[in-house]
C-alpha cells in the first residue's frame, strides 16, 4: 500500500464508483478502499439476513419468508430513467454490457386519494384527467413551447431560461395549481415546491427528459420511462468498479481507514491504514470517511416492506408511486416504489416496496409516510429507518479533498450524476464529456466478438 497514486476513492457508492471508474479510464492511477466487505456503502443490495442484522439487532428473519439468497434489498431505492445522465455514462463507459435491466411496469400519481397512471407523452397528458378540461389548451401551449426550445438557447419565445423562474414561466402560460403539480412533481420529479423560485432551465430541462424516456419507452412497448438493473441496484457499483479494474484501478475491501493525512496547511497527502500510508494528490470520499467536513441539509425517511401481493389498483410486478405534497398537507412529495422476483430481488410470491421522503418533524417517522403505507395493503414486514443527508462544508479546491452528498430521497438518480458531474469538475477543473476512447471501442469490439 506504500505507493504513490493520483487518487484515492473512500467508499464504493455508486457516485464514488462511477468517478473510479470515468478517471481510470482517462489513465488516473486510482486506489479505492472501503472498510466494508461489500461493495454499494449506503446503497448497497442485502440480503434478508444482513436486513435483520441491520434493522432487527441480529434477530434471525422468520422461515416463511423464503430462503435468503433470494433477497437482493436495496437500501436506497431508486429506478433509472432511460433519458437520464446516468444512463448515458453507462453507454459510453459500456458498463451497460456489465448489466441486464427490466422495465419498470407502471408509473402513477397519488390526487385526491386516488392513484393514476402517469401520462407517458405530452398529447397523452393533454388527455388526462390530471389536467383539467380548461387547461389543456394552456397545457399544450407550454409543452409546444419545450418542444421548441432545443436546451442551449438562453431565451426562448420571451422566456430567460436562466434569469426567469419556473413561477414566472407558469404564470406565462396561465397553467394553474393543478397542471402546475404535474408538471413539477409528475414529469419534472421535484421533492418540493422550491423548485418554483430557481430559474427555469433545471424544471424544463428535466421534463424534456421525462417526455423523451417516456416516448422511447413507448417506441419499445412499455408503460413507464423506468428501468431498474436485475439482481439489485448493488450491481451498479460493482460494474463500474470492473471498468476501473479493467484500466489498471487497484480496488482494497474490508480495509480500515485509521487517518487521512494532512500536511501543515491542511492539505491532503495520503491515507494510513494499518501502519502503512498510500500517498495521492486527490482523495474522494463519501461523507462518513469525513464526519468533520461536512454538515446535514436533511433527514430522510425509508421504508422498506415485503409484501406478499402486488400494491392495490396497480396489479403489476414493478411500480413507482408519486405522492405530490399537496395531496397529503406536506412539503414534501412521497416515493412509493415497488419490486417483484421479475427483477430478481426477492422470492416468487413476495414484493418489495419502499417508500421515501424528507423528515418533515421530529415525531414518529411512520406518522410522516403513513398515505404511503395505507397504498400498499397488507404488509409481512416493515423496516423504517431515518438517516441524516450530508454536504460537504468546502468545495475540496483548496485542500484535495473532494466529498460526495448523500443519497437523498428521490427514487431517480439524476441528482446521484449531478452530483458526480459537479465532483469531476471540482477535481479535473474541466467539465464531464462523455466519449468513448480507442481503448474502449476495442474492449467494446472483443466483449462483442
Amino acid at each position: 500500500m506504500d505507493e504513490e497514486y493520483d487518487v484515492i476513492i473512500l467508499g464504493t457508492g455508486l457516485t464514488e464508483c462511477m468517478l473510479s471508474g470515468i478517471l481510470a479510464v482517462e489513465g488516473k492511477k486510482v486506489l479505492h478502499i472501503d472498510r466494508n466487505d461489500f461493495y454499494g456503502g449506503e446503497c448497497a443490495s442485502v440480503n434478508l439476513t444482513q436486513m435483520y442484522q441491520r434493522f432487527r439487532n441480529g434477530e434471525q428473519p422468520p422461515s416463511e419468508l423464503g430462503r435468503d439468497r433470494d433477497y437482493l434489498i436495496d437500501l436506497i431505492p431508486k429506478f433509472l430513467m432511460t433519458g437520464e445522465g446516468l444512463i448515458k455514462v453507462l453507454v459510453y463507459t459500456d458498463v451497460v454490457r456489465y448489466l441486464e435491466f427490466r422495465a419498470i411496469a407502471t408509473s402513477m400519481v397519488y390526487n385526491g386519494s386516488k392513484i393514476y397512471k402517469v401520462p407517458s407523452t405530452p398529447n397523452e397528458a393533454l388527455t388526462s384527467s390530471l389536467v383539467g378540461m380548461f387547461q389543456k389548451v394552456k397545457a399544450r401551449s407550454f409543452f409546444e413551447f419545450l418542444q421548441s426550445w432545443q436546451g442551449t438557447e438562453a431565451h426562448h419565445q420571451g422566456i430567460s431560461m436562466d434569469g426567469d423562474t419556473m413561477d414566472k414561466v407558469y404564470e406565462h402560460f396561465g397553467l394553474n395549481e393543478d397542471t402546475q403539480e404535474f408538471v413539477g412533481h409528475s414529469m419534472a420529479l421535484h421533492l418540493d415546491e422550491g423548485y418554483k423560485k430557481r430559474p427555469a432551465r433545471e424544471t424544463c430541462r428535466r421534463v424534456i427528459m421525462y417526455a423523451n424516456s417516456a416516448a422511447r419507452a413507448m417506441a419499445d412497448g412499455r408503460n413507464s420511462p423506468y428501468i431498474y438493473p436485475q439482481y439489485g441496484l448493488g450491481d451498479l457499483p460493482q460494474a463500474f468498479a470492473r471498468l476501473s479494474a479493467v484500466y489498471a484501478g487497484t480496488f482494497m475491501l474490508a480495509t480500515p481507514v485509521d487517518e487521512v493525512v494532512r500536511d501543515e496547511a491542511g492539505t491532503f497527502v495520503g491515507v494510513k491504514s494499518g501502519g502503512k500510508t498510500a500517498r495521492a494528490r486527490q482523495v474522494i470520499g463519501d461523507p462518513s470517511y469525513f464526519t468533520d467536513s461536512v454538515r446535514v441539509t436533511d433527514r430522510v425517511i425509508r421504508a422498506i416492506c415485503i409484501l406478499r401481493a402486488p400494491i392495490p389498483k396497480t396489479d403489476a410486478d414493478s411500480a413507482q408511486i408519486i405522492l405530490p405534497q399537496r395531496q397529503t398537507g406536506r412539503k414534501h412529495d412521497i416515493y412509493v416504489t415497488c419490486l417483484s422476483s421479475q427483477q430478481k430481488i426477492c422470492p416468487a410470491g413476495f414484493y418489495v416496496a419502499s417508500i421515501s421522503t424528507i423528515a418533515e418533524t421530529q415525531g414518529d417517522p411512520k406518522e410522516e409516510i403513513a398515505a404511503g403505507i395505507k397504498l400498499l395493503g397488507p404488509i409481512e414486514q416493515i423496516f423504517v429507518s431515518v438517516s441524516n443527508v450530508y454536504e460537504p462544508v468546502t468545495d475540496g479546491t483548496k485542500d484535495n479533498v473532494f466529498i460526495s452528498r448523500s443519497y437523498d430521497a428521490t427514487s431517480h438518480f439524476e441528482t446521484v450524476y449531478d452530483d458526480v458531474k459537479d465532483l469531476y469538475r471540482r477535481i479535473t477543473g474541466k467539465d464531464l464529456v462523455l466519449q468513448k476512447r480507442p481503448k474502449m471501442e476495442e474492449d467494446a469490439a472483443a466483449a462483442a466478438s
